[in-house]
């Protein structure tokens, strides 16, 4: 079995251009750690490898100091260089508002690429195996990840973590774990073992503990069939990402830390496309989605096709924004706001047109209301209780209004923050106001005290159409 390990590490660093890299492993000093990090010493003359190795105490077990010092012995007895550092797992999961397995993942590789980067690598090397695999496959399809999720790991897969890019490489993920532990016992190696392991309150353990064995009673080949389903889709989604790389500069406009599409040219696509793209657009953003779902794909698709202002928070910070001909996803802050400036105030022809800055607004008298379509742009009021006298602005300090739907009165400052308008966007939402009050706050709510009802006689209709090509400008802020 060493020989054999041997040889399949050493063709897969062949293989993938790393002879004659500087490879960084991370040991956590599990048997599959411990086990890469003694094939790839034997190895590195061989194929002229630098190697350098890095371990970090979670600070969640009393044993990691102990654990610490194993690894420490290890490498110095094979002579490679090692970085090890102490980190506040438990802390970070209470700032960061994660659970303590993606606390200690997201800490773990922060520490990882800046130990690479000070040593001048991209190549992160982790010890994960066929085993891991079936694992990660089994928590993908739990968690409704898609297509992407049934690929699971790869060999090699590139990432920007905290701004560094990095390549997740993986040479043992052709063997089981039970390899990488007939290895250790082979070569005189004690790896330590993380009593952390089996505990029932991860989910990854949950499923090596309770639900592949219990599968297995169902089909004793279920692990090969799940690594079948892997490969048919890595094939398909290859063949996937060839058509969205053929289409992917018809889409996006811009890409930086904010993502720019053509919202028609993403909407003509098809339905099963738009969702890899959306998911291609969060890869290039976050450098890895491991904890993007399905559901966040398809809140992104049931929001792209509605009116411009309409937003959708996602996680590590992001969201997705809809403009007039534009969508935009990136962080929240960064995301320009779709509304033209918007200063002083302008008078409304009753009826007729009105152009303002980066609008044209359209009042018109109609007789009922069959044939509207829901538009968020568009206003039916009671013409008798707003008057013809009305006029449209910016928010004032002190504004209040009765949102239809909503009881009561609400300031105006609140119902923004409520309905999650950016800040910066807030002070360019159009305001339809009459000597008595806002009337409509444009693309969100009109004022209950001016709808339609069946006593009404005379039916306004508002529509505000947006300038074309104003809607990508500069960040205006609100005052």
């Amino acid at each position: 079995m060493a020989a054999e390990l041997e040889r399949n590490v050493g063709s897969f660093v062949r293989e993938h251009g790393l002879n004659g890299a500087t490879l960084l492993i991370a040991v956590s000093g599990g048997a599959d750690s411990v086990c890469l990090l003694h094939l790839l010493a034997s190895l590195r003359d061989t194929l002229k490898i630098r190697l350098i190795a890095a371990h970090m105490d979670h600070g969640l077990r009393r044993a990691s100091v102990s654990d610490a010092a194993y690894v420490a012995r290890l490498s110095a007895e094979l002579g490679i260089p090692l970085t090890v550092t102490r980190a506040d797992v438990n802390g970070y999961r209470r700032t960061a508002g994660m659970s303590i397995e993606e606390a200690a993942r997201e800490v773990r590789y922060r520490f990882l690429v800046e130990v690479a980067a000070a040593n001048d690598t991209r190549y992160i090397v982790t010890g994960h195996t066929r085993s891991d695999q079936v694992e990660t496959i089994m928590m993908h399809i739990i968690r409704g990840s898609g297509i992407s999720g049934l690929v699971g790991l790869k060999p090699l897969t590139p990432w920007t973590i905290h701004g560094q890019d990095a390549v997740i490489v993986r040479p043992l993920l052709e063997n089981d774990r039970s390899d990488t532990e007939g290895y250790c016992r082979a070569q005189g190696l004690k790896p330590v073992f993380d009593e952390t392991n089996l505990s029932l309150s991860q989910l990854r353990n949950r499923i090596r503990i309770e639900l592949l064995p219990l599968l297995k009673s169902y089909s004793r080949g279920i692990e090969k069939a799940l690594l079948r389903l892997s490969r048919a889709a890595a094939a398909e989604k290859a063949f996937i990402d060839g058509e969205i790389d053929a289409s992917w500069n018809c889409i996006v406009l811009g890409e930086d830390d904010v993502i720019t599409m053509d919202k028609t040219a993403i909407l003509s696509r098809p339905r099963a496309m738009q969702g890899h793209i959306l998911r291609r657009m969060l890869e290039r953003l976050l450098g890895e989605i491991r904890d993007i779902e399905m559901r966040h794909i398809e809140e992104i698709m049931s929001i792209m096709s509605r009116p411009a202002g309409r937003c959708l928070d996602l996680p590590y910070g992001l969201s997705f924004t809809v403009g007039y001909d534009r969508c935009w996803m990136g962080p929240v802050e960064r995301i320009p706001s779709p509304y033209p400036c918007l200063s002083g105030e302008w008078p409304l022809k009753v009826p007729g047109m009105t152009a303002i800055p980066g609008w044209l607004i359209g009042a018109s008298t109609i007789e009922n209301t069959d044939g509207e379509t829901g538009n968020a742009l568009v206003a039916l009021l009671d013409l008798d209780a707003t008057g013809a006298e009305l006029l449209v602005r910016g928010r004032r300090t002190g504004d209040r209004f009765m949102p239809l739907g909503l009881p009561g009165e609400k300031k105006l400052g609140e119902f923004m923050i409520d309905e999650k308008i950016p800040r910066h966007w807030r002070g360019d939402v159009p305001v339809v106001a009459s000597p008595s009050g806002i009337v409509w706050v444009a693309g969100y709510r009109i004022d209950s005290r001016f709808m339609v009802t069946v006593n009404t006689r005379r039916i306004l209709r508002l529509e505000f159409q947006q300038e074309k090509n104003k809607n990508l400008r500069a960040y205006c802020p609100a005052p």
